[in-house]
């Protein structure tokens, strides 16, 4: 178990090579979902279009909030934008890059379920068969209205015996899937062009402020890690002391039982020192507040003279 959660909280990190690969990961799964789904269109006027749309849409959200949860930067930027002032103020532009970094990845895979459902043209077929206009294809002459919709409703559906004879359906199933492919098309060349640009265009603004945002979202991130191994190594501590003063405290009863016990000094060398001074609940739980409410300046002359 220990394993698994060090291999989560591996690719929980702020690395961008590990955040890339994740993302890359979750499109080939996106893909590889899709091959494997069994896309069945209920054939029936009044559910093809909220089938085929949600067949389309609803797993990249699913898709997109699995991108959040696993880039711990989000959590990170929430936590600093919800932040009190305090004694450090909050940049902006540090936010704002990190959230824009967030989700660049998270879209990564929502994307490629899209464009994939898109050239596969099934979603689209089943969500607009019914809204295709009846006069441009003469099958569906010297029929009613009503016996028309039913037709276009079952177009996704070949082995159906209504449309097994029935000249139009290949050709309003054709018409449906060019459309659908272009659109695909169409959204994959947009993408490309987009990062084209941004990639080739980055270099026209100015830098300095791009490496500050950058710098500073690296060193939120890795001063909130710093700090949970921190008082993670004091909880332990603490707790070791705590219990050794519990056993201390019995040592009368544990000698009626034949237990040996060790002193409360031996093994603890230094512990003291590692508690910093900080030794009961109260002084914890002000630390703690005192490091949300007031954070200390990014300054560290101070401590470098002393």
């Amino acid at each position: 178990m220990d394993r698994f959660r060090m291999i989560f909280q591996y690719f929980q990190s702020n690395s961008e090579s590990v955040m890339n690969g994740i993302c890359g990961l979750l499109a080939l799964a996106s893909v590889k979902l899709y091959t494997c789904f069994d896309f069945s269109c209920p054939c029936l006027p009044q559910y093809n279009m909220a089938y085929g749309l949600g067949i389309m849409f609803i797993p990249p959200i699913a898709l997109f909030l699995c991108g959040l949860i696993l880039n711990r930067q989000s959590l990170v930027m929430l936590e600093e934008w919800r932040r009190p002032q305090g004694q450090r103020k909050k940049d902006l532009a540090v936010i704002r890059y990190m959230c824009s970094s967030i989700m660049q990845r998270a879209m990564v895979a929502p994307v490629v379920w899209i464009i994939v459902t898109l050239l596969d043209g099934k979603c689209l077929i089943c969500a607009f068969s019914s809204s295709v206009d009846p006069e441009k294809f003469v099958g569906f002459a010297n029929t009613s209205l009503v016996q028309v919709q039913q037709l276009l409703a079952k177009v996704p559906c070949k082995d159906d015996e209504l449309m097994r004879n029935n000249t139009s359906r290949k050709a309003v199933s054709r018409y449906l899937r060019c459309w659908s492919q272009a659109l695909g098309w169409s959204i994959l060349l947009i993408l490309i062009v987009a990062a084209f640009l941004a990639r080739w265009l980055r270099p026209c603004f100015n830098q300095a402020t791009l490496l500050q945002a950058r710098h500073w979202s690296n060193y939120i991130d890795m001063e909130q890690k710093i700090f949970e191994e921190t008082c993670c190594e004091h909880s332990r501590l603490f707790a070791h002391k705590c219990i050794l003063h519990f056993f201390e405290s019995m040592q009368q009863e544990i000698k009626l039982h034949s237990f040996s016990l060790a002193r409360e000094g031996e093994g603890a060398v230094g512990e003291e020192d590692l508690l910093r001074g900080i030794t009961d609940q109260d002084q914890v739980n002000k630390l703690l507040k005192m490091w949300y409410y007031a954070k200390p300046p990014l300054d560290v002359s101070q401590v470098t003279q002393r």
